[in-house]
């Protein structure tokens, strides 16, 4: 009888995959020494606050334990120069709550929040994971699935129980973000990080809106907004924009009365810094022939004629 190596390969695999808990991967991310650093990181940051102390840029802070990029260092600074209140999170977008930008503030800090998102087999996960996790098994964030636009955000997050000023806003949907932060009315967040399209560059423009879209609709380039129009809507709302990941796609707003003179505007040459955006705006010739309209000009928003898609400045790479 011949031996069927690949066979064995498999079923050894699957073994493995089945003794091996999801949580597995994560469980270094949770552990006393990550809390005590996070912590004293934390306190550090609003020790300097209270000293009067010459704080850090906003570029040299980003680390990343849970978020997809260095969005959890940056988001601890901005609480620590700010201060937290409520504790309170809303996730939209959340997938299993894990790659998010909320999670290490859940799991690591204490807070209680809301993850939202369309998949419910990713939510079935989370809830899993974060049921096991000791640090809040007893009382859990909320995980609810639905797909989430202009019509259905304010319905789903009420629904939940949540509502008035919450610390931290996070929209991840890959599309509609803009247009569902526009009609977002049921909380009232103090920091919003949001992903914004750089392949669009510095133009001021929004794909329409479409309630029915999902990621990749009919072409991977042509969703979501720019910086620039992010940043327009951003201010119509009150906000401004104090932070981003290196790559620039997600941008962080602080409410415009808050963190003055601690926590400095950044320009869109901020955002746009990294020269890898520079690669990814050539990408906007495949869509430049597709409508858009213009950012900050309200719902649905003012059509851009094509002959406006003017190529944008090129952006002007900026150390590190």
């Amino acid at each position: 009888m011949s031996l069927d190596l690949e066979s064995l390969a498999r079923r050894g695999v699957s073994k493995i995959a089945r003794t091996v808990s999801p949580e597995s991967s994560h469980v270094d991310k949770w552990t006393p020494a990550t809390k005590a650093a996070l912590l004293s990181l934390f306190h550090q940051y609003g020790q300097m606050v209270r000293d009067g102390k010459k704080l850090p840029s906003v570029f040299d802070v980003g680390l990343r334990v849970f978020s997809e990029f260095e969005e959890d260092g940056i988001l601890l600074f901005l609480f620590a120069v700010l201060g937290t209140r409520s504790k309170t999170f809303v996730d939209v977008g959340s997938a299993d709550g894990l790659r998010s930008n909320c999670a290490n503030f859940a799991i690591n800090l204490g807070w209680d929040g809301l993850f939202v998102d369309g998949e419910p087999k990713r939510l079935s996960l989370g809830r899993k994971i974060y049921a096991r996790n000791p640090d809040v098994f007893l009382y859990p964030p909320q995980f609810v699935q639905g797909m989430v636009n202009r019509e259905t955000v304010n319905e789903i997050i009420s629904s939940a129980g949540f509502s008035g000023e919450v610390d931290l806003l996070s929209i991840d949907i890959d599309g509609n973000d803009y247009w569902v932060w526009h009609a977002l009315e049921a909380v009232k967040p103090r920091v919003v990080v949001i992903e914004t399209h750089v392949e669009f560059g510095r133009r001021n423009i929004v794909v329409p809106y479409d309630p029915d879209y999902v990621f990749p609709g009919c072409h991977e380039d042509y969703h979501g907004a720019s910086p620039v129009a992010m940043k327009a809507l951003a201010q119509s709302l009150g906000y401004r924009l104090v932070a981003c990941n290196r790559f620039g796609f997600n941008t962080i707003y602080i409410r415009a009365d808050e963190g003055v003179g601690l926590l400095p505007d950044i320009s869109i040459d901020d955002v746009l810094r990294h020269p890898r955006n520079a690669d990814r705006s050539r990408r906007f010739d495949s869509v430049r022939s597709y409508p858009y309209v213009l950012g900050g000009s309200g719902y649905p928003g003012t059509p851009v004629p094509p002959d406006d898609l003017r190529a944008s400045p090129p952006t002007r790479p900026r150390a590190e």
